[in-house]
């Protein structure tokens, strides 16, 4: 399906040169001289490479239909991980390289959405936030009590993040999966 490019909006996944790419960010720029233009920061899918590219604005593009299917992790099987689709109770295998950074935050049993482009997987959406158990932390150092001190953290997935001082192991905390932060106590 055809679009303006003046349509276009963040998160949207358009063909652009053959290649299928996800819409990071977008500016319009009206000059003073000249024609107005879209600066646009495109993220290919397939390679994982980020490019800047300016277009015209009486251009059209093709938007990229994707399919998102809800999928509840099971297990890691290998280099896979192995997810069932919510809907069909089909078994999924995504390898982990597809996933990048958000492999770090699956866990079982939690919900995602897969998202597949004529019929190949090209990536996951995991939820804002996910609650994890805190497994081992270091110990706050007395007098340590400035502005926003903060230790390291180890999830019960195996990644490691910054949290403050008053959190101990055993506690469920909620991340923001966006960018792996402590986002508060669960």
């Amino acid at each position: 399906m055809n679009i303006n490019i003046n349509d276009i909006k963040n998160g949207m996944t358009v063909i652009i040169d053959g290649n299928l790419c996800l819409i990071q960010e977008f500016q319009h720029v009206k000059p003073g001289k000249g024609p107005a233009f879209v600066r646009i920061k495109l993220k290919n899918l397939k390679t994982g490479s980020i490019v800047e590219q300016t277009f015209n604005t009486n251009i059209k593009i093709t938007k990229a239909h994707v399919d998102k299917s809800k999928v509840q992790y099971l297990y890691a099987s290998g280099d896979n991980l192995v997810f069932m689709n919510n809907e069909t109770y089909e078994q999924i295998e995504v390898p982990k390289k597809i996933l990048g950074d958000d492999a770090d935050f699956i866990k079982e049993g939690i919900d995602i959405s897969i998202d597949s482009y004529e019929g190949e997987i090209i990536g996951i959406t995991l939820p804002e936030k996910v609650e994890y158990e805190v497994v081992e932390t270091t110990e706050a150092v007395k007098g340590n009590t400035a502005t926003n001190a903060q230790k390291d953290a180890k999830l019960e997935t195996g990644i490691v993040i910054k949290v403050p001082l008053f959190i101990n192991e055993g506690e469920k905390i909620l991340v923001t999966t966006k960018d792996g932060k402590y986002a508060g106590r669960a």
